[in-house]
């Protein structure tokens, strides 16, 4: 009778699971009639033999589960200016400038997309190449907003650790789930963003792991990192990476940003004090020299972002239309 049971179940599972696929078939069908081929619905519903509602429902399911992936094709020209602007104001090698939508989602979305056409142009290379990444809610919806793709050739690096003192993991890790969508190869930091002592950071940083993901970080064609704010409850205290005592300790000194775990003050330049004689992923080099795109926005890190350009941390900028304005009003 187990037997007969557990096959019973095995066969429901394969009928579920065939049920489940047919359905994401006839959903990605619906939106392919209806974004690509221009079908209204009613034409959708004739085609497919469904109803009209069942087709709405499907067109809905598509992009749900993310069938179908939305980018807009028409250049703002307010924004190709704001870019054109910043890209000569500081130098930089690269540029974009995204609207700022009504609220945050659709800020955090518009980055996202933005950074994700970047990213896809330099994973669709046939050639092999080492792109690396800091980590981050911002980064993490670019990595969303790819699509899926196999190019093992490549190799996703980490140049930060993912890990709090206590060993709880960060929620906006990138690498891993890049590789998930990419079949890249991974090498994540093994290391906590900060250590508990300088003594534990050299420690790690001698590991045969550490030492071989800091050369692949030498090699990037190129480098995507999200800008953090320093003061209590940002990104960096939230998720546990430093303390109480480290959070007030830097604002004290006068941070005002971060990148990767690394503080730097209002002038962009990286502390020689406070966690970062701790921070235990792989050191910034200021000023940069390889190609390290920022993906940052919103008002609250203008300040954070300005300083970051003053100080050569990074050479490329993907923000947003309102933070554009404010560095370039104040600089």
């Amino acid at each position: 009778m187990k037997k007969r049971d557990q096959a019973e179940r095995q066969s429901q599972d394969i009928t579920r699971r065939h049920s489940s696929d047919r359905k994401l078939d006839l959903a990605a069908h619906a939106a392919w009639l209806y974004y690509i081929a221009d079908n209204n619905q009613e034409e959708i519903a004739g085609k497919l033999g469904i109803s009209r509602q069942a087709a709405q429902r499907l067109v809905a399911l598509a992009v749900s589960e993310k069938l179908i992936k939305f980018r807009l094709d028409y250049p703002l020209a307010f924004c190709l200016e704001l870019a054109e602007a910043l890209r000569n104001q500081f130098g930089l090698v690269t540029c974009e400038v995204v609207p700022s939508g009504d609220n945050g989602n659709s800020l955090l979305a518009g980055l996202g997309n933005c950074g994700a056409v970047h990213l896809e142009a330099h994973l669709a290379a046939k050639a092999p190449s080492v792109i690396a990444f800091s980590s981050g809610r911002t980064l993490r919806e670019m990595v969303e907003q790819m699509p899926l793709m196999n190019q093992p050739q490549h190799k996703i690096v980490s140049i930060v650790g993912n890990l709090s003192h206590y060993g709880r993991a960060g929620h906006h890790e990138v690498v891993m789930h890049l590789c998930e969508r990419t079949g890249a190869s991974a090498y994540p930091v093994p290391t906590p963003v900060v250590a508990t002592s300088i003594e534990e950071r050299e420690l790690l940083q001698t590991q045969r792991s550490f030492v071989a993901i800091k050369e692949l970080v030498g090699q990037a064609k190129v480098t995507f990192v999200g800008i953090g704010t320093v003061e209590w409850n940002a990104p960096l205290h939230q998720s546990g990476f430093v303390n109480d005592a480290e959070i007030a300790e830097l604002i004290e000194l006068g941070a005002i940003g971060e990148i990767a775990g690394w503080a730097y003050n209002q002038q962009g330049l990286l502390l020689k004090q406070g966690t970062n004689t701790k921070v235990a992923g792989v050191p910034l080099e200021q000023p940069v020299d390889r190609t390290t795109i920022a993906i940052a926005g919103g008002l609250s890190k203008a300040n954070a972002i300005r300083a970051a350009l003053a100080g050569k941390l990074v050479n490329g900028l993907i923000t947003d239309e309102s933070v554009a304005q404010a560095l370039l009003n104040k600089t």
